[in-house]
């Protein structure tokens, strides 16, 4: 093989990639335009961080062509990545400034982890499956995030070693909301938690003045929340 096709071959190949990048690029700015944006999220702050974290580094490579596609994919394990829309909304819904210290439960591929670490100071994230977990946090740790600390274990017990938390988010549905989440929520705190079995509602919680108060925003369909919730 002479050393100009192997140049040529070279540039084709960092030619395709570029495109792809770009390809990518262009598809997660229609994602918010078209999906986002015209369903009413509103927010700078999230709208920027949808327009910067690349969706389809969270997937896996088999779905990476439908990674800006109004639905969830598949991650393996039973789980998925949540519907871009459903990101947004629960993010938006938290209305975080950018000092708030989150607790997400349900770290999956990590997406919403980092949508949140473009937003806020600090993110808690509990994975109760290991692969996944462990998985996410390496993706984290090579996309440079340092405001994210992954735990492998049970959600339904949240952390209490970094409680109370400015905000909760939790990407899986008991039947009833987890006190501990309750009790480790800041006064002046804000959870959004999709809650119920085969029919399940997100539901808007705020903390004040030490008094729980709930809201059903919005019907969904959330995996179960597994371990000991499930007791």
């Amino acid at each position: 093989m002479s050393l100009s096709f192997m140049l040529m071959c070279l540039l084709f190949a960092s030619s395709c990639y570029k495109d792809s990048l770009n390809n990518y690029d262009i598809q997660r700015k229609k994602m918010v335009e078209q999906q986002i944006i015209k369903r009413g999220i509103k927010d700078k702050k999230v709208l920027e961080a949808l327009l910067k974290v690349p969706r389809h580094e969270f997937v896996p490579a088999e779905y990476k062509i439908n990674a800006y596609e109004d639905r969830p994919l598949p991650i393996g394990e039973g789980q998925t990545i949540s519907q871009p829309y459903i990101v947004a909304f629960m993010t938006e819904i938290l209305e975080l400034k950018g000092t708030e210290k989150v607790l997400e439960i349900g770290t999956g591929s990590g997406y919403q982890a980092a949508i949140l670490a473009e937003i806020v100071k600090e993110v808690y994230t509990i994975e109760i499956i290991e692969t996944l977990g462990k998985k996410a946090e390496k993706k984290l740790n090579e996309m440079g995030y340092k405001n994210i600390k992954v735990k492998i274990g049970d959600g339904y017990k949240g952390w209490n070693e970094y409680a109370p938390f400015d905000a909760i988010i939790v990407t899986a549905a008991p039947k009833k909301i987890p006190e501990p989440l309750l009790e480790q929520l800041a006064e002046g705190g804000r959870m959004i938690i999709p809650v119920g079995d085969y029919f399940q509602e997100l539901i808007f919680v705020k903390k004040q003045n030490n008094k729980i108060s709930q809201q059903s925003v919005l019907p969904v369909k959330f995996v179960p929340m597994i371990g000991e919730v499930e007791k």
